[in-house]
């Protein structure tokens, strides 16, 4: 197909102005389309590619080997989940540590890299930062490891979308560690987070992401018919808004190269059924951002919001007050999500505990002899 005959726009309204995407030819680096591409944003867990990236070159240079064990430190055992949960004092293999960034997204993990290479998080975010400006991702500034919140934390939908291709490009013997949907090493196994492996046709990589400040995003490649895409949508509602508007704009990406669809893109029936209770909507701040010079050939997409999963009927009896005691079914209650391990099951939610209210003591009975006096 020419790339005047490009397919139709993805169409829809995401409602936040924190959205943001873009998308990549993977070959040339050269944009396709996307919106709001320059602006900042939370990055999340998509720090973590660059955390991987600043481990793969230390492999390359032989700073760390595959027979290498990462150490978990007492810091990095204390960040919030999403985690491995290994304990302080404890090491893991460099592979399991891989899998457990690619993977789980698990922020104890990644502070232990960085203290790793950097000796600790605070100078391994500047090394990061600084490696950001070698690949030419000038908007970037990473404060952490993990991507747990940090307001001078910030990024863009064209930097994350470089990262991933520089990952690609650069490390093609590392690439590997993305795409899996599921894997087991050792004693550890591991279910990806990235629900587009095995339901968008060619996709191989690379992340996601989500905290409350920044919404639901991803960078996602795909192969198909000789073409590589490369795609990042930033503030998504839910990871199946995401994902759905990401497939969306990855067909757009093939179509501009000349490549037509050989597979229907994700059914919604099959995404919905698959979904969680709780879709985890992200009612975050929005960053100001200074105005910037639109590129004439880059397209504008908007967002289609995904319907939602119904709601289930308020329980009763124990179960209310097991919800009310924060055990996990709690984030269907509340809906108050917090930090969602970039779309995983589990929910973390920030809510206060209600105890239910104390039943009052039933009277004690009477003595039997004070009884019999009352009688006479």
């Amino acid at each position: 197909m020419a790339l005047g005959a490009a397919a139709t726009p993805a169409s829809a309204q995401i409602g936040s102005e924190r959205y943001s995407s873009f998308i990549m030819d993977a070959r040339t680096g050269q944009a396709l389309g996307g919106a709001s591409m320059d602006e900042p944003r939370y990055p999340a867990s998509l720090t973590k590619m660059m955390t991987l990236y600043m481990l793969f070159e230390a492999m390359r240079e032989n700073r760390i080997t595959m027979n290498s064990r990462i150490y978990i430190s007492e810091e990095a055992n204390s960040r919030q989940p999403s985690k491995l949960g290994v304990p302080p004092g404890m090491t893991i293999p460099v592979e399991v540590a891989i899998y457990a960034l690619t993977m789980k997204s698990a922020n104890d993990v990644a502070v232990a890299i960085g203290e790793a290479l950097g000796g600790n998080e605070t100078t391994f975010a500047q090394m990061m930062t600084q490696k950001a400006r070698q690949l030419g991702m000038t908007n970037t500034t990473f404060r952490n490891a993990s991507g747990l919140p940090d307001w001078d934390q910030t990024t863009t939908a064209r930097d994350m979308a470089t990262l991933g291709r520089r990952l690609f490009i650069d490390f093609p013997e590392r690439w590997h560690y993305f795409g899996n949907a599921s894997v087991r090493v050792g004693n550890y196994a591991f279910r990806s987070h990235n629900r587009m492996i095995g339901e968008y046709e060619g996709v191989d990589g690379v992340k996601t992401g989500y905290i409350n400040a920044s919404g639901f995003n991803n960078v996602v490649s795909a192969q198909r018919g000789g073409q590589r895409v490369f795609v990042s949508v930033f503030g998504g509602n839910s990871w199946i808004e995401r994902d759905r508007h990401a497939a969306m704009l990855l067909d757009d990406g093939f179509a501009r190269l000349g490549v037509q669809p050989t597979a229907p893109r994700m059914p919604e029936a099959a995404v919905m059924a698959r979904a969680p209770s709780v879709l985890g909507r992200a009612q975050a701040s929005t960053l100001a951002s200074v105005p910037i010079a639109r590129v004439s050939n880059i397209r504008q997409v908007s967002m289609r919001v995904a319907r939602p999963v119904a709601e289930p009927a308020a329980p009763r009896g124990r179960r209310a007050i097991a919800l009310r005691a924060g055990t996990r079914d709690s984030a269907a209650a509340t809906r108050r999500v917090m930090e969602q391990g970039d779309g995983g099951r589990v929910l973390r939610v920030s809510t206060a505990v209600r105890r239910p209210a104390a039943v009052a003591a039933a009277p004690a009975r009477p003595a039997a002899k004070e009884t019999r006096r009352a009688r006479r």
